[in-house]
């Protein structure tokens, strides 16, 4: 199995654990954080269900800048139900799908840059950033589980049994 076949396994299994855990946020709690120096809920659940768009933009860009200098920061979509999230994680996993089958292993080792206000923060090979990505998008999953408990809403089972979903997920 090549690089491209694993990491395309691996993004189908975090799709699947992402969509768990999209499907149990609960409505109308979009601005709610836990601490003043929280990201807002709402904020966080699109970071989970929108991630995935990085990874296209490592397979087919060259760069990323999050910060580019002469363009207005833009606002999130509002969303107020799960099936909106799950429907921007959907909408993202399939392009990444087809970025992923039409790459290959040795574009995956060309450079990558991410850049912030035209500075470079990072460059790597693509492989490597399509792992950090990854991580990082586990990262946040993690965080909205803690403010899924913190509401009160049940916790989906993503690597094993949570207290309230017992299954080997």
């Amino acid at each position: 199995m090549n690089i491209v076949a694993l990491f395309l396994a691996e993004f189908d299994r975090e799709v699947k654990r992402s969509r768990r855990t999209l499907e149990a946020v609960p409505e109308r709690k979009s601005g709610w954080k836990p601490h003043e120096k929280s990201m807002e809920f709402g904020y966080l659940a699109y970071l989970v269900a929108s991630i995935p768009t990085w990874l296209t933009k490592i397979i087919q860009d060259d760069e990323l800048d999050v910060a580019p200098k002469d363009v207005a920061r833009r606002d999130p979509p509002h969303f107020n139900t799960s099936a909106e999230y799950v429907a921007e994680l959907e909408k993202a996993a399939a392009d990444v799908r087809a970025a992923f089958q039409g790459t290959t292993e040795v574009h995956l080792q060309t450079p990558w840059k991410l850049l912030a206000a035209g500075q470079v923060v990072i460059e790597s090979p693509r492989h490597e950033m399509i792992r950090e990505t990854i991580n990082h998008w586990a990262h946040h999953r993690g965080q909205l589980t803690v403010y899924l408990r913190l509401l009160g809403a049940k916790v989906p089972a993503l690597y094993g049994p949570s207290a309230d979903d017992k299954n080997f997920a």
